[in-house]
């Protein structure tokens, strides 16, 4: 139970890492706003089955990153809740392959604007709660991608890169208050967004170029996570942790 009596705040917790964050912060006695695109049935389904396992909640919340309205409105939501925030994980995200030359301005302001402005607008709403209680672990989901700079992800890439900067600067910023901020870089992951939707071939050869010869599953990123986010990682911050099996 490293995160007993701590409330945390995820983002993207529909599926992949997200959700596998949630179940993991959950499981360790966080109560936990899951933030969701769309409360469907499915999701729902899964907080009911939930409820009966522990003392502490899951709360979900609706967040469309592309309506700045609505971070706020979602934002708001949270804070109303007059419950202390110890954590926040900026984890939602889109992925686009195509390369540089044939990257439209509208896909990179797609990408910018989910992957990296949302968080950011999102992230200053909610950093007051921290703030007044002087203390926080802030985590960014970002990419191996944004340190490697593969082909075919010049907007991806950027994006999450801008991830790790801010990170990086709040680290600096928000240290005085008590308040860390870190950045996980997961490689190839076991989730439909990196896996299914990628041609075969493509996916032996990167794993051909891993260390450990295999894709990283959400557990493992969501144990980075936890680290980051409880008391045994008191005196980490302004870092970044690949999570990518030793990708060359």
């Amino acid at each position: 139970m490293l995160l007993k009596k701590k409330s945390a705040v995820i983002t993207g917790c529909n599926r992949g890492i997200g959700k596998k964050i949630l179940e993991t912060f959950y499981e360790n006695g966080a109560n936990v706003f899951a933030c969701v695109r769309k409360l469907d049935d499915e999701f729902k389904n899964f907080v009911d089955r939930n409820k009966s396992k522990y003392d502490n909640k899951i709360i979900p919340i609706e967040l469309e990153l592309e309506d700045e309205s609505n971070i706020k409105n979602a934002a708001k939501k949270i804070l109303d809740q007059n419950i202390p925030i110890d954590i926040i994980v900026n984890n939602a995200g889109i992925i686009s392959t195509s390369l540089f030359q044939m990257t439209s301005t509208k896909k990179l302001k797609e990408m910018f604007n989910v992957n990296f402005f949302s968080h950011s607008i999102f992230t200053q709403y909610l950093i007051k709660s921290m703030i007044r209680i002087k203390k926080g672990s802030i985590i960014y989901i970002t990419s191996s991608s944004a340190l490697d700079g593969n082909e075919g992800r010049s907007a991806y890439a950027s994006s999450k890169a801008a991830m790790i900067s801010e990170a990086k600067v709040l680290a600096r910023e928000l240290g005085v208050q008590n308040i860390r901020v870190n950045s996980i870089a997961p490689g190839l992951t076991n989730t439909d967004m990196m896996v299914k939707n990628h041609p075969k071939d493509l996916i032996n050869k990167t794993i051909a170029d891993i260390s450990l010869r295999r894709i990283c599953e959400t557990s493992e990123v969501a144990n980075v996570a936890l680290f980051l986010a409880s008391d045994l990682s008191s005196y980490i911050t302004g870092q970044v942790i690949r999570v990518d099996g030793g990708m060359r």
